[in-house]
């Protein structure tokens, strides 16, 4: 629905002229509006970890735009794409051909964040992805009409699988969901544990979404004798399998966990008691400073309580303000004509908001901004609600994400 009062007004004002010029002011409002589609979970495994989240987030950050910009017309469109790459894709379609959608945000699954790709560009739209886990967004499946925010596999899996390794943790074993995303991960955690002198002793693939028990995939971790349990998964699957390695006794015997594409959201819902020690990469901390939690007790109004965003939830946030600037730079007329202009325009704009701080996006879509390796505290070292961390490491943005020459994108310059 419209997010400005004068939208709203304008609207109601319409109902009651004339036929011949409701329909014309109802065309003149549809080309001067911005309209934003929230592609994500709304009913699967990665409902909290995206979801209504996301939703927040990206409402967050049209309402303090307008506040600022009122003669701007917002609307935010929602979409279940129910992890179903053809799902995901006639919608978005759907989107851009019925609906006017100019911007397309969240997105999550990796498959359907591939299959959107080429439907951006050849409707000259916008995909600013916030939750899609693979690095491929950013290497050859680059495009012009392409952002990628929070995070990839690459740079979660440096910040944890080099950490990790040196601190001794140097045999790892994974449990992966059986599809891109959490290939992506084992693949690029594998590279830097085996650069940083380790070694992976095997992996268990399990089907998605279909699995909750995952006990034949612990005995086989544990039969490994690894020092490192990788968890290449996410949302409630991650959830459930912590909680079921702590129920047969795998941290008791000193084996690590590693949630590569961890984040709050589950340490949250499975509590300290049984995530505690986890180490977890993420790229955003609502606990970090004063921007990070000025910006989380913003959010948290339209929020059930004792939710906290994470990364990718924040990652909305940012990326829909700093489009918005760039809608405002260019005018509203011009940014709906090309969402590639926008694009070229945002990378050049350095970024600046509440979540992740000063930031750039990089010629390739890569947004920039630093990675964080935090270890989940002890129940008794809990002071308030969400304090749940203890920052382990911090890597600079200019090392956070992998180097420009060796991604493969065809829209860098050699």
């Amino acid at each position: 629905m419209p997010l400005t009062r004068r939208a709203a007004l304008g609207a109601t004002a319409a109902t009651v002229l004339s036929p011949a010029w409701a329909f014309g002011e109802a065309r003149a409002q549809a080309a001067e509006t911005i309209r934003i589609g929230v592609l994500t979970d709304l009913s699967g495994p990665y409902r909290d970890v995206t979801g209504p989240t996301s939703v927040a987030c990206v409402r967050q950050a049209v309402e303090e735009f307008s506040a600022q910009n009122p003669n701007i017309r917002i609307e935010i469109i929602t979409a279940d794409h129910q992890n179903k790459p053809d799902v995901g894709v006639n919608t978005v379609r759907q989107w851009f051909d019925q609906r006017g959608v100019d911007i397309v945000t969240d997105v999550g699954n990796s498959a359907i964040a591939l299959g959107i790709n080429p439907v951006c560009v050849e409707k000259d739209k916008i995909h600013l992805n916030a939750s899609a886990g693979t690095s491929e967004l950013t290497a050859k499946s680059c495009t012009p009409n392409s952002i990628h925010w929070a995070y990839d596999t690459w740079c979660l899996s440096n910040t944890s699988g080099t950490a990790l390794t040196k601190m001794g943790g140097d045999r790892w074993y994974f449990i992966t969901a059986d599809y891109a995303f959490g290939h992506a991960i084992e693949r690029d955690t594998t590279r830097f544990i085996e650069a940083a002198g380790g070694r992976v002793l095997g992996a268990s693939r399990y089907p998605f979404p279909q699995t909750t028990d995952f006990s034949a995939f612990l005995l086989q971790a544990q039969a490994s004798r690894a020092k490192v349990l990788g968890l290449a998964m996410a949302g409630d699957d991650l959830v459930n399998c912590v909680k079921q390695a702590q129920e047969f006794g795998l941290g008791k015997s000193g084996m690590k966990f590693a949630a590569i594409i961890g984040s709050i959201t589950g340490v949250l819902a499975a509590g300290p008691e049984t995530m505690q020690g986890m180490y977890i990469a993420e790229t955003f901390w609502w606990d970090l400073d004063d921007r990070t939690r000025g910006f989380t007790k913003r959010v948290q109004q339209k929020l059930p309580p004792g939710i906290f965003p994470n990364y990718v939830h924040a990652a909305n946030y940012s990326g829909i303000t700093h489009y918005l600037k760039a809608v405002q730079e260019m005018g509203v007329a011009r940014a709906k004509a090309s969402g590639r202009e926008v694009v070229a325009l945002m990378k050049r704009m350095p970024t600046d908001d509440d979540a992740f701080g000063r930031g750039s996006v990089r010629e390739d879509g890569r947004k920039l901004h630093p990675s964080y390796l935090l270890q989940v505290k002890k129940p008794g070292e809990v002071r308030y609600p969400g304090d749940v961390y203890t920052l382990a490491g911090t890597v600079p943005a200019e090392q956070a994400f992998r180097p420009l020459s060796e991604g493969g994108c065809p829209l860098v310059r050699s």
